[in-house]
């Protein structure tokens, strides 16, 4: 893989992890029969042995550390994460919202694999959007932390200024160094 999977390459990785898991466990079912009559002691040559050994073990190995990547890779989709998301939320207008981009199961595995279900399985890019601009939850204004909460302004000393001035107002805010 050898660089950041983002946009235009999750679904590639996702792919390649499913595809990784199928072949190692192909290898171990293939070669389980040979640890067979090597455990019962059918086979006669030493060098084979140590393959069939070597083979099988570093199979089952494989498989099992990739399907852990594979299994959180998937739930990452499922919350239409990514990994930097996983660690720390975005931060949006409103503040920290670690569901910003959680549009439900369905719509999550849409935007990584796109709309034609037929396509997911084949590694053709199919995801939706161009990787700047991508779908959010709608946050109402009752669960917006600065509509709500109006004692937030006066505990920083921000007054408003009186109404009916006629004139615009400005804000000037200064620092002390």
């Amino acid at each position: 893989v050898n660089n950041c999977i983002g946009f235009s390459n999750y679904k590639f990785f996702l792919l390649f992890l499913a595809y990784s898991l199928l072949y190692c466990l192909y290898i171990a079912a293939t070669v389980f029969k040979y640890f067979i009559k090597y455990w019962t002691g059918e086979l006669t040559n030493g060098r084979s042995k140590f393959h069939i050994l070597f083979l099988l073990f570093v199979a089952i190995m494989f498989f099992v550390s990739l399907l852990f990547l594979f299994g959180y890779h998937c739930w990452l989709v499922s919350r239409n994460r990514s990994t930097l998301e996983a660690f720390s939320a975005p931060v949006f207008q409103n503040g920290p919202d670690k569901n910003g981009f959680n549009l439900g199961f369905v719509k999550n595995l849409q935007q990584v694999f796109g709309e034609e279900k037929k396509l997911w399985l084949l590694p053709i890019a199919s995801s939706q959007g161009d990787g700047h601009f991508f779908p959010m939850r709608a946050l109402s204004e009752a669960r917006n932390p600065l509509l709500t909460n109006e004692e937030q302004w006066e505990e920083d000393g921000i007054d408003e200024e009186p109404q009916g001035s006629g004139e615009a107002s400005s804000l000037t805010i200064e620092r002390e160094t």
